[in-house]
């Protein structure tokens, strides 16, 4: 297992959103994270970047302990996450954007290396490099977003919502570059609102309900759980649904 959340406990100014969260994430995997909204999806996300501390339980990355560490530790252990609110920086270039993901790097020779390598796996860096990133349509925005998390070349990516605000062709683009991504050797970590579309992408998938995860399992049985309709249409999943 590549990432491990035990008994988390966690939220923010004294109030827990998260209230004993347990999942593995395996090497290679998309897991994908679904549940309503206020279930604390985008918190567990929070939690593994460090930005916030849990109360108790721990994180367990690559076999260590990362509990407490800082978010810029946690990035260069090769961990990053692409935020769900469009983070590019509109005024500077698409090429600008994406090499600005490597700013912990100091060897240009690598960066400029990384750099190569990720524009053979996103056309649009290549094709709209020197353009300022605020000509970008949201899908393409996310797309250069997807590619400067790559810069460090992070062994696990967080992807929070990465469906928000897409039309559906655009949405087809941005799932099919997340599979590119775990082909290219990448693990993510995915919480998505769009359940279906989420789970259909994913190897492995977890529903959390207020705080707790509910299902977890591999993504075609989470999917075809009768409980997870139950859930979607506003009620709760029975406590043996759990396993």
């Amino acid at each position: 297992m590549l990432l491990r959340i035990e008994n988390v406990i966690a939220g923010y100014g004294g109030g827990d959103v998260l209230r004993g969260v347990n999942f593995e994430v395996a090497e290679g995997s998309i897991t994908c994270v679904v549940g309503p909204n206020g279930a604390g999806k985008s918190t567990v996300l929070t939690v593994v970047s460090g930005l916030i501390r849990p109360r108790v339980g721990q994180v367990i990355f690559k076999g260590q302990n990362i509990t407490g560490w800082n978010p810029k530790r946690i990035l260069t252990s090769g961990l990053a996450q692409v935020p769900q609110n469009h983070s590019l920086f509109p005024m500077m270039t698409v090429r600008e954007n994406v090499e600005l993901g490597a700013y912990t790097l100091s060897d240009s020779a690598l960066i400029r290396r990384r750099y190569d390598q990720i524009v053979e796996m996103f056309p649009v860096v290549r094709e709209r490099a020197n353009e300022q990133a605020g000509s970008l349509s949201g899908g393409q925005q996310r797309l250069v977003e997807f590619a400067r998390s790559l810069m460090l070349d992070p062994a696990l990516v967080m992807l929070d919502e990465p469906s928000m605000g897409l039309d559906p062709k655009t949405l087809k683009d941005v799932f099919k570059t997340i599979k590119d991504m775990q082909e290219a050797g990448k693990t993510i970590l995915l919480v998505e609102q769009n359940a279906k579309a989420g789970l259909n992408l994913a190897d492995h998938g977890v529903v959390m309900e207020s705080g707790r995860v509910r299902l977890d399992g591999p993504s075609a049985s989470v999917l075809n759980n009768p409980e997870i309709a139950a859930l979607y249409l506003g009620g709760g999943i029975v406590a043996q649904a759990q396993h």
